[in-house]
């Protein structure tokens, strides 16, 4: 038999604090916050990480111009020792 988060300790609630183990309407509030908290968590957790890889975006983008634009200098060097 399953029960809902926040019911108290020896119905589902368990051993998770003195508020959610008296169970009742505070220990259902209290899971509610706690499930708030991480939601909220893991928003801003992931919202971090695609700020992240946004940045690493562009750094690999710069990294490539800069790598092409070296090519072209070392093409030229090439091409100038070809008319020697």
């Amino acid at each position: 038999m399953l029960s809902q988060q926040g019911a108290g300790a020896g119905k589902g609630g368990g051993r998770d604090g003195a508020i959610r183990e008296a169970g009742g309407a505070f220990g259902k509030m209290e899971a509610a916050h706690e499930d708030q908290y991480f939601y909220n968590l893991q928003k801003e957790q992931i919202a971090k990480l695609k700020t992240d890889l946004t940045d690493e975006i562009s750094f690999h983008k710069e990294q490539i111009k800069r790598h092409e634009d070296a090519i072209k200098r070392h093409s030229q060097k090439i091409n100038d020792m070809d008319k020697l």
